[in-house]
């Protein structure tokens, strides 16, 4: 595939010195080469070598995961910030489309009415998405709460959760849940996690399913 990074030959030249930094430094570590690229993302994307123990994956997440890209599957995320920090033109060269539904009016309206959060309205709303789907939590652990809600109680299964919402209320709590469930995951345990990580490790994953592994 070609390279679909939209840099300048410098700015390839320092993405790639930055890697071999990464690769220098990290250590031993265990992760398979596939599932090093979105470790040694995340950390690129962070400068947090933390990372390297706190990202997990589980239920043959990469290959579920690179699967429903290659389908060209939904991809759901929490907020807006995931979708516009991703590539678009690697988004596209999957036939993948991105979805959110934190700004719906609607959701707004029933958040407010049921005295819940945007964040969970909108993962109801994305139920017609969501099975065999991509989905993207990056800020809201209720949101991923909600999809383990709709899995237990709904039969809803999506081919791929990136549980890593950031924050000190039901985060660390969330991605537990998630592992406990059958769904393949990454989670980044612990606090921390956010938009920059997730779509790091989105990124990472496109670059999985298409082979491109530097």
């Amino acid at each position: 595939m070609s390279d679909l990074r939209q840099m300048t030959a410098l700015g390839r030249a320092i993405e790639d010195d930055s890697f071999s930094v990464i690769d220098r430094e990290v250590g031993p570590h265990d992760h398979p080469r596939p599932e090093w690229e979105v470790v040694r993302r995340v950390i690129h994307a962070t400068a947090d070598f933390e990372f390297k123990w706190t990202t997990r994956f589980g239920n043959d997440a990469l290959a579920q995961g690179c699967e429903a890209l290659r389908r060209g599957a939904p991809i759901v995320v929490d907020v807006k910030m995931i979708r516009v920090g991703l590539n678009a033109a690697r988004v596209a060269s999957f036939g993948c489309e991105v979805h959110d539904f934190i700004d719906d009016p609607e959701v707004i309206h029933r958040a407010k009415a049921a005295g819940t959060t945007r964040a969970v309205e909108a993962m109801r709303a994305a139920r017609p998405l969501l099975h065999g789907a991509i989905v993207a939590i990056g800020n809201a652990p209720t949101a991923l709460l909600e999809l383990v809600r709709l899995r237990q109680e709904e039969g809803i299964r999506p081919a791929l959760v990136l549980g890593m919402p950031v924050g000190f209320v039901n985060a660390v709590e969330s991605k537990e849940l998630l592992m406990t469930t059958d769904i393949p995951y990454v989670v980044t345990r612990g606090r921390k996690g956010g938009s920059t990580v997730t779509v790091a490790a989105l990124h990472a994953l496109f670059n999985v399913a298409a082979g491109d592994l530097r």
